[in-house]
């Protein structure tokens, strides 16, 4: 009973691993679709003006738009700057 018992345990752990998953793939599509269509290219244009000054990652800005209440939405901006010697002065 003690193999059977181990087989019949792993298939849960298997199937609740499976849903834990795919719980973060539907929070992960409700986040990106309940962000404004212009959010994306609010990072696109940013990131052109950060470039014009510094070379950078696209993948080293993050913008993220959160709804606090009603009416209260906070615009999160992250940029990771390279070191000093990257950076172009004009």
């Amino acid at each position: 009973m003690v193999l059977l018992d181990f087989f019949l345990s792993h298939k849960k752990n298997t199937a609740s691993i499976a849903k834990e998953r795919l719980q973060i793939i539907v929070a992960e599509r409700r986040k990106d679709n309940s962000q404004p269509h212009y959010l994306t290219q609010l990072k696109r244009d940013i990131l052109e003006v950060i470039c014009k000054y510094v070379k950078i990652d696209p993948d080293m800005v993050t913008v993220q738009l959160d709804q606090k209440g009603d009416d209260i939405f906070i615009l999160e901006l992250n940029v990771i700057l390279p070191e000093t010697e990257d950076i172009i002065i004009k």
